[in-house]
């Protein structure tokens, strides 16, 4: 069974900077918890992301109200920018010891959950960000899965992006066309905005991520379909496979202080080693209900059976 306040929270979607830094159009939640969005040319509404990349950018700045931290994560497609406010001591410590290692030269993989925010220069352009939420560094095996996941992804909303350009712009057209519920309001506000997308450039950059995963350079006039479906086999026959039962064991072992660990904690410590959500999810419940490794004490936080 899973909460109302579960069921509320947005999911973390996957998606590479280009599609998100080239988005202008914004939706403003109306009521107080009302959750708001930037929604992209392909039609996926993002409230909040996973997103992953190299540390580019960190830089720390002090108020009266204490420190805040601004930077960047690159992927192959571009930068995309995060912050962490001042009146979110919880990471506070964890991003002061990363800024001293990017101030000592330190480079690093990250992943980052975050919400997304936006605000409206003079002249009228919108420009993107994400508060934080969570971030872990990470190992190149673990930015190589974000990058298929994400891969696939934008390709699955690049794919039904194209198939709604054929059909009229209504929400019984798109039903009718067999576009899934999750990508149909933002479809039809990201049409009636945008002038159409530059398709073959996001999959440009879809290539471009697959061929960083593979470690196989790709030029630009080299990106065809066929080409990329050869990245996706020979990537997905030989990664190793992170198994959701450690990672969820090893955060309940880890965070439990004697009250359990929440479920959207454990959800999104397995999407940051690069697990889908639905995975995440799915193994909880195993761990519950099957194997009996861990007990839900209070509904919606979990401990080990043997703590």
């Amino acid at each position: 069974m899973i909460s109302a306040t579960r069921i509320k929270r947005q999911s973390a979607i996957r998606l590479f900077a280009q599609e998100y830094s080239e988005s202008n159009l914004t939706e403003q939640g109306i009521g107080e918890y009302d959750p708001s969005f930037v929604i992209t040319k392909l039609g996926i509404k993002v409230n909040r992301a996973l997103f992953c990349g190299v540390i580019d950018r960190l830089e720390k700045r002090e108020g009266d109200n204490g420190p805040s931290f601004n930077g960047q994560l690159r992927d192959p497609t571009g930068v995309n920018r995060f912050n962490v406010a001042s009146f979110q001591p919880e990471l506070q410590v964890e991003m002061e010891e990363l800024f001293a290692r990017f101030e000592s030269g330190d480079r690093f993989l990250m992943a980052i959950v975050g919400k997304s925010r936006w605000f409206e220069g003079d002249e009228g352009g919108i420009f993107t960000s994400f508060r934080v939420e969570e971030f872990a560094v990470i190992n190149q095996e673990s930015y190589m899965n974000w990058l298929i996941e994400t891969s696939d992804a934008t390709l699955r909303r690049l794919n039904f992006y194209e198939l709604s350009l054929g059909v009229d712009i209504n929400k019984e057209s798109l039903i009718s066309s067999g576009m899934p519920p999750d990508l149909i309001d933002g479809t039809l506000l990201a049409r009636q905005h945008y002038s159409n997308a530059d398709t073959e450039n996001y999959r440009l950059g879809i290539l471009k991520a697959l061929s960083s995963a593979s470690g196989r350079p790709v030029e630009d006039s080299d990106d065809s379909i066929q080409e990329k479906e050869d990245i996706v086999e020979n990537i997905t026959n030989n990664q190793t496979d992170v198994n959701p039962a450690d990672i969820i064991l090893d955060t309940i072992r880890n965070h439990d202080t004697g009250t359990g660990v929440e479920y959207d904690k454990l959800v999104e410590s397995c999407t940051l080693s690069g697990i889908s959500r639905e995975s995440a999810e799915d193994c909880i419940e195993d761990l519950r209900d099957v194997q009996g490794d861990i007990i839900e004490p209070r509904f919606g936080f979990f401990r080990l059976l043997d703590q």
